[in-house]
């Protein structure tokens, strides 16, 4: 018989794209998760999966499939939402937010103790990341992206603009020659992401800035560039809410140096209409807002 039930082990291997993992995210042993999928190919007459060595991976019709498997998932954790919230007063559940480095740990984290306060019974987990491939896994509720992914499955909205600047410690310019043009920073420290693991094109702006400087300190993550820095090791490109904010830190150049990027608040569609979502998702426009150094872009 063709059932909800069935359309949630749909849903979950195409998210994870294995038996073992579907079967541990959803509590039941491997044996009952082939069962299940083998039953509602049954039930539809049509092969919904192939297997290959990557995992399993939906054929053309079971993509066909999977907005209702969504759509259904979205009406039971909406009402499922709505009571617990209902019954507690205030709101339950997890909300796993995605976003870059920079942005998660100098931005939200410092604004979560609102959401905290008057959801307390509320968890938030944060993942940071800042590569090219962060939103294939599905494995989130919000995200904040660099990259505007394809609205296929997920609605997309931009959440703010921002600056990237050259900043350098007082220390630092204190026991350099003054720099005045580009062409001074190449006879200086360079502090930016590995080139060779740099995927997301927003952040590919040495090659473009500074043509043939290539960083002599590179980390993956930003709040390595901001120690290196504040540490007066060197130069770096610093996004204007980390380095206005530290009096420690100067702009270099100016506007001479300047960078405008865009951040994309994600949510998947199915889960739109979870109180729990829009309330963090208001959170994060509320953040932005009161930010001097982020330009809302609701």
């Amino acid at each position: 018989m063709f059932t909800a039930d069935n359309m949630r082990f749909l849903l979950e291997l195409s998210r994870t794209g294995r038996i073992a993992d579907t079967a541990r995210r959803l509590g039941v042993d491997q044996t009952t998760v082939s069962r299940k999928i083998s039953r509602l190919e049954k039930d539809t007459g049509i092969r919904l999966f192939d297997r290959g060595t990557s995992g399993w991976q939906l054929t053309e019709a079971g993509r066909r499939l999977l907005p209702y498997a969504e759509s259904v998932e979205s009406t039971l954790l909406a009402a499922l939402d709505e009571t617990l919230s209902a019954s507690s007063g205030s709101l339950t559940g997890t909300v796993r937010i995605l976003t870059p480095d920079g942005f998660g740990a100098f931005v939200l984290v410092p604004g979560l103790g609102a959401v905290r306060a008057e959801h307390p019974d509320l968890f938030t987990e944060l993942l940071t990341s800042t590569a090219h491939d962060v939103l294939t896994g599905r494995d989130f509720d919000i995200a904040v992206t660099l990259e505007r992914p394809s609205p296929r499955s997920v609605v997309v909205r931009k959440l703010a603009n921002y600056d990237l600047r050259l900043y350098a410690s007082r220390q630092y310019l204190a026991n350099q020659k003054k720099i005045t043009s580009r062409d001074d920073l190449r006879k200086h420290t360079i502090i930016w992401y590995v080139d060779a693991f740099l995927d997301v094109e927003p952040l590919r702006i040495l090659d473009a800035l500074l043509p043939e400087c290539r960083a002599h300190i590179q980390t993956n993550n930003i709040t390595g560039h901001y120690q290196a820095v504040k540490h007066g090791i060197g130069i770096a490109p610093l996004p204007s809410y980390i380095g206005a904010f530290d009096d420690d830190l100067v702009p270099v150049l100016n506007d001479e140096f300047l960078a405008q990027r865009t951040y994309w608040l994600v949510v998947p569609r199915e889960l739109t209409r979870l109180a729990r979502v829009r309330a963090i998702t208001d959170l994060l426009y509320s953040i932005v807002k009161n930010n001097p150094e982020l330009r809302a872009a609701r």
